[in-house]
């Protein structure tokens, strides 16, 4: 009875803090619109092509680079990433990376000390402190952010790790989409990273101007949005309700709001067609499970959902009418709506949504179409761990 009563004691207290912080610190919770922008945008689908390009560009920085990523792993991937930061700053180019502290945890105090001694600045976001330490906590920096020399930006789904570049048996190939930026869009990648870094660090980056050269426009009109905790579902709703015929979702995971799978029912009665890309592997407990009450409704309306087999299916992006695609940090779930801070950049050119739609159309080749009959038939331990993930959706 003792050990009943603390348990529920503690949970009583967690969330209070909760609550309480989200109350208090609700004023914190907003977006940032940048304005339209021109730039020259690649998409990369797979680590290998990404860290060759990625790790080439940091190799060729004279001024600075700023690199802002929810997960940095110690590990056989990593190793190159660190080694040309570490030989950058070495040579005078101001290096600034920003992890998130729970996202990196564990990275070893000898590595962050070996990168410090070569003149690279390092820090986390988010370090949860009291109080309100478990809303703080449960608040993390998603976004992946990098910039170099002012003139080059990357921006999407992967972070650096072995299993980022397919190197992890349990996962086998990675399939995310990340951007690289060449262009005006750059300046709002740096602005955002800049923002972030005097955030976690609480100190003003000095000679700001250095980081914004001159910039020309580039062939492709899009928008960065980085949101931190609200507005993303606003968003979403608003772009579902101007679909005419299509609706691309592509998500590791898929817990919507009420509202914006309201939405996404009320596009499927007006005829739209409706398809959902997701894993077929989790990566976190119970986050499967939790998509499947949506799924069902989602199948009966006549969506169609895919399970990416070959594979783990990492990717965060929308597509509506081949007019209009998102490719970023957020997933389809309320962790990225309500509680991360998140950056999408937002594309309004037909030829590069076709080729993002392709990209999903390919993932599709290597998917399993999910059935009523199979959600029907599911065993007793993923009904089971169904009604548990119902119970902590927002946290998942």
């Amino acid at each position: 009875m003792v050990v009943i009563s603390v348990i529920a004691i503690v949970l009583l207290l967690v969330y209070l803090d909760d609550k309480l912080g989200q109350f208090i610190f609700r004023n914190g919770r907003k977006k940032v619109v940048y304005p339209e922008r021109r730039s020259d945008i690649s998409l990369y689908i797979n680590g290998r092509h990404l860290f060759s390009d990625y790790f080439a560009e940091l190799g060729r920085a004279r001024d600075h680079i700023h690199v802002l990523f929810y997960i940095i792993k110690n590990d056989e991937t990593s190793a190159p990433f660190f080694q040309i930061l570490k030989e950058k700053a070495a040579a005078g180019v101001k290096v600034r990376v920003l992890t998130d502290w729970i996202g990196s945890f564990g990275l070893p105090k000898a590595l962050i000390r070996s990168l410090e001694e070569s003149g690279v600045e390092f820090a986390y976001a988010r370090k949860p402190r009291f109080p309100f330490f478990i809303y703080r906590l449960n608040r993390r920096n998603h976004r992946k952010i990098t910039v170099i020399d002012g003139r080059v930006g990357y921006i999407g789904g992967f972070n650096i790790g072995r299993e980022y570049n397919g190197k992890d048996a349990n996962f086998g190939e990675w399939r995310d989409y990340h951007l690289k930026v060449n262009g005006e869009g750059v300046h709002d990648l740096q602005e955002q990273f800049l923002h972030d870094w005097e955030e976690a660090t609480g100190r003003t980056v000095p000679d700001k101007h250095r980081y914004f050269p001159p910039l020309s426009a580039g062939a492709i009109r899009h928008q960065l949005v980085a949101t931190n905790g609200a507005a993303l579902e606003e968003q979403f709703i608003e772009v579902i309700r101007q679909a005419k015929k299509e609706i691309m979702i592509g998500s590791p995971y898929f817990i919507p709001s009420r509202p914006l799978f309201n939405e996404l029912m009320q596009a499927l009665r007006r005829g739209v067609r409706v398809t959902v890309l997701v894993p077929l592997k989790a990566d976190h407990l119970f986050v499967k499970e939790a998509a499947y009450p949506y799924f069902y409704r989602l199948l009966k309306a006549g969506a169609r959902i895919y399970r990416f087999y070959q594979g783990f299916y990492h990717a965060k992006t929308l597509v509506i009418d081949e007019e209009w695609c998102d490719v970023g940090t957020a997933n389809f779930d309320r962790r990225s709506l309500f509680l991360n801070s998140e950056i999408n950049c937002y594309v309004f050119d037909r030829a590069f949504t076709r080729l993002v739609k392709r990209a999903i159309e390919r993932d599709l080749l290597r998917a399993e179409p999910l059935t009523v009959d199979f959600w029907q038939k599911r065993s007793l331990l993923d009904r089971g761990k169904q009604s548990i993930s119902q119970l902590i959706s927002a946290w998942l």
